[in-house]
């Protein structure tokens, strides 16, 4: 039986990269596919006659050649007979000062290929990020998006049509929403097929995630109260996040909730939001907000993993439209915010890029008339937007307030429009 594959969007970004002389820097979250990913590469290469290695630190037999760049160097000479190759570089993590030695290695004016890829740890995402300031580009792979999921799910039949797709089977979309509201996109995960399976892909996820990024590796010894904030997280998702409140809870000093936080984010397990203002009297400035970056491990932690959601639902929904803007924007330098008054209007999402502003608000339920809320009409009329959007189950409209034109969507709409 040929094995399923799930393609992944970064792969036409690495294709086009695989020339360059930069090092490909692959990073993101554990078991996002990032090994998978560069198997692949390396399969294409190999088609069109271009030499390639595959090495992991993850393997004993490979450890001796990363002991120093010249070990390193002659490796790859001795394989590639003095032609030039690619070189796959797994698990860069586990190298102690990794950036300081692929630095070194590529300021030796090597002429093969390195393409690196590592888990999201500190060291990768800091120290390896700064040592190779210049010399390499940077690619985050997320867990599979919603995209990325139905192209999947619907065995690529609608590929490069899923606006057509969505517009035409609503149905299916819904089943196929619901679904991933539930189970998230971790590659192991979704190419299970067993609810029982995917439970036990999604626990050694999370139990390797622990294990290995925060104990073993950032050394964290309250892991007790480690877990317990991240499940305080998971429950608050889109809420205002106290870090007194958070710091009294557990019992650990602000400062140490606050790294804990800055790990949570650095390992691509949450996001962070931080508020849109311009009056700072009357506009909340400080309090940040929180989003996991996969739907099922958020639910695995509450124990909700592929359990139908009833509670909650809206910001769960409300998590999937912030991953969507995520990806749409991973290229642009376009910002995501949040809004929200002292006099608590609010709205979810504003995404502001120079001086063009987008306020978007979520609701997860079924409209029969264009009704827009107090907190919006209060942005709209602070900031007279050229556009905004309310993002919902099924009620497509447009309605013009002022100059403003208000756009009522769904999902799979706002993916194709902004």
């Amino acid at each position: 039986m040929e094995e399923k594959i799930i393609k992944r969007d970064i792969l036409d970004d690495l294709r086009s990269h695989a020339d360059k002389k930069e090092i490909s820097l692959i990073v993101g979250p554990r078991q996002a596919g990032k090994t998978t990913i560069m198997r692949i590469l390396q399969k294409e290469l190999k088609s069109k006659s271009i030499q390639t290695l595959f090495m992991s630190l993850d393997f004993e037999k490979d450890q001796p050649y990363f002991q120093s760049q010249s070990d390193f160097m002659d490796k790859l000479n001795l394989e590639f007979q003095g032609d030039r190759g690619v070189v796959f570089v797994d698990e860069i993590q586990l190298k102690k000062d990794a950036g300081l030695f692929l630095k070194g290695v590529y300021d030796m004016g090597t002429k093969h290929k390195i393409i690196v890829s590592g888990s999201g740890s500190i060291e990768l995402k800091e120290k390896v990020h700064e040592s190779l300031m210049g010399r390499k580009r940077l690619f985050e792979l997320p867990t599979v998006s919603f995209s990325e999921f139905v192209n999947f799910s619907t065995e690529y039949r609608y590929d490069n049509r899923l606006d057509e797709f969505f517009s035409l089977e609503k149905g299916k979309t819904d089943a196929l929403l619901k679904k991933y509201l539930v189970f998230g996109g971790y590659p192991k995960v979704v190419l299970e097929s067993r609810l029982e399976e995917k439970q036990n892909a999604i626990d050694e996820i999370y139990r390797s995630y622990i294990e290995k990024d925060i104990s073993s590796f950032l050394r964290v010894e309250k892991l007790d109260a480690f877990r317990s904030l991240v499940k305080i997280l998971a429950s608050q998702i889109g809420n205002l996040i106290n870090y007194s409140e958070l710091s009294n809870t557990l019992n650990l000093s602000v400062e140490t909730v606050k790294n804990y936080l800055w790990y949570l984010e650095k390992t691509y397990i949450i996001s962070i939001l931080t508020p849109y203002y311009t009056n700072v009297r009357k506009e909340i400035t400080k309090s940040p907000i929180y989003y996991f970056n996969d739907i099922g491990l958020r639910n695995y932690i509450l124990g909700l993993f592929g359990v139908s959601l009833e509670e909650n639902k809206g910001f769960v929904f409300e998590n999937l439209v912030f991953l969507c803007l995520k990806n749409k924007f991973k290229s642009s330098n376009a910002e995501i915010h949040f809004w929200r008054t002292t006099n608590n209007a609010e709205v979810d999402f504003v995404v502001s890029s120079g001086n063009k502003i987008i306020p978007i608000e979520v609701k997860y339920k079924e409209f029969k008339n264009p009704l827009i809320e107090r907190s919006l009409r209060s942005f709209i009329e602070k900031y007279n937007p050229d556009g905004a959007f309310v993002v919902n189950k099924n009620f497509k409209d447009t309605v013009v307030i002022g100059k403003t034109k208000v756009n009522f969507v769904t999902l799979a709409d706002l993916i194709s429009a902004i």
